[in-house]
């Protein structure tokens, strides 16, 4: 029933603009469109691929999942093998505040999970799921927004947290910000390119020169050295390389112990990323972090089937890279040509973040698609490349799991 589906993620942010959790969405390889309008199918096709094929852990990263639920799934069974502790159940704005859905939202309740009310807009007949719900979500494409600080008054007397969705600008996230939204949803958070640019400070120029070294194979002894140069560097590595990499078994303590127990391979990789967090940062608790981290696992994965790509040891290498860099652009105030030119760039992976060509650029088209889970696009494209879409399940579970190797 799910062979041919794939999980589409939608990052949920909390007010200090950390990852809190994802949306789960429902797209399949075969089909033009999601079958919104098939809501038990849909849901069914998320809960069978989430337990069976991409397994919790790594699709959700220990985040909380929001899952749509119809009247029908709500009330099945089903429903109760999802891990309680890391599901929240959205209840479609089709289901009605029946004594019968009360009861079944206190019973799920009391088993752990979550519950959030999807698209909704307030009527007092909710008043005693109010009372349950943990989150509201108010889609700001339904609801304007110089309507919402009537409903945020309506709802203040219940202990239900609210979740902006559909936040489309950073106007629109300011001003639900200020009216006290505890969550944000929206295409917003995937488009680094609408966030302010930042400067290319020290750590992250030193971070470029740290790339070029692994890519022309420095020693080790010259990279701690360049390392031993940024105290707060250093910090930033060992932060992302501690949030996943080895779990609770030990922590790494310093660059050399990193090298040693990752590799070179998988530290040049955790120095890519790093260029996506600043100090401070809880790791991958950042949208950028996570966003770079997927998309460079993804391309890293595709490039080792891709028919031509595969032939090249370094294609997958340079595929990660690709991923990588090519949200650098709409991060830092700094021109793509000149991340090429520090960097001595493969001219493919050059032309590919320059303007999409050649097959890293159709991989970076890819990537751009699956964010905006255009699914028939993706699968198109995929398939001109000479790669069956229904594969493309294995390699998300694959690229999602990339940062626990090493």
């Amino acid at each position: 029933m799910g062979e041919n589906c794939i999980i589409g993620r939608q990052p949920i942010l909390d007010r200090s603009e950390r990852l809190y959790g994802y949306e789960l969405l429902f797209r399949s390889t075969d089909i033009n469109e999601a079958e919104v309008d098939d809501a038990v199918h849909a849901t069914a096709n998320v809960i069978i691929n989430t337990l069976a094929l991409f397994g919790i852990v790594e699709l959700l990263g220990g985040r909380k999942g929001f899952i749509n639920f119809d009247f029908d799934m709500l009330m099945d069974d089903t429903l109760e093998l999802l891990p309680s502790e890391h599901i929240v159940i959205e209840l479609l704005e089709s289901i009605e505040p029946s004594p019968a859905v009360i009861e079944r939202c206190r019973v799920l309740k009391e088993a752990g999970f979550r519950l959030a009310l999807d698209d909704h807009t307030y009527s007092p007949d909710f008043a005693d799921l109010y009372d349950i719900v943990d989150i509201v979500k108010i889609d700001l494409f339904q609801t304007p927004l110089d309507t919402v600080p009537e409903i945020i008054e309506l709802l203040r007397p219940y202990k239900c947290k609210l979740l902006a969705e559909k936040v489309e600008t950073i106007e629109q996230f300011a001003a639900c910000h200020a009216l006290g939204f505890d969550y944000f949803q929206g295409y917003f958070f995937a488009r680094p390119d609408i966030l302010k640019k930042k400067k290319m400070d020290e750590d992250a120029t030193t971070l470029l020169k740290l790339i070029r070294m692994f890519a022309e194979d420095a020693s080790i002894e010259i990279i701690e050295q360049e390392f031993r140069s940024s105290p707060s560097l250093t910090y930033k590595l060992l932060m992302l390389v501690n949030s996943v990499a080895f779990g609770n078994r030990f922590k790494i303590q310093g660059v050399h112990h990193a090298i040693t127990m990752a590799g070179r391979i998988q530290i040049k990789r955790w120095v890519q990323l790093a260029l996506f967090a600043t100090d401070g940062d809880d790791s991958f608790d950042h949208p950028l972090v996570d966003m770079a981290a997927t998309r460079a696992g993804l391309m890293e994965q595709l490039a080792l089937v891709h028919p031509q790509l595969m032939r090249d040891d370094e294609s997958s290498e340079r595929a990660f890279m690709t991923g990588i860099l090519s949200l650098m652009g709409s991060t830092y105030d700094i021109a793509v040509e000149d991340i090429i030119t520090n960097l001595n760039l493969n001219e493919e992976v050059a032309t590919a973040l320059i303007n999409q060509t050649g097959h890293y650029g159709s991989l970076l088209r890819v990537m751009d698609l699956l964010e905006e889970l255009e699914m028939e696009s993706v699968s198109e494209e995929l398939a001109a490349m000479g790669i069956n879409p229904n594969t493309l399940p294995d390699i998300q579970l694959k690229a999602f799991g990339w940062r626990k190797s090493g």
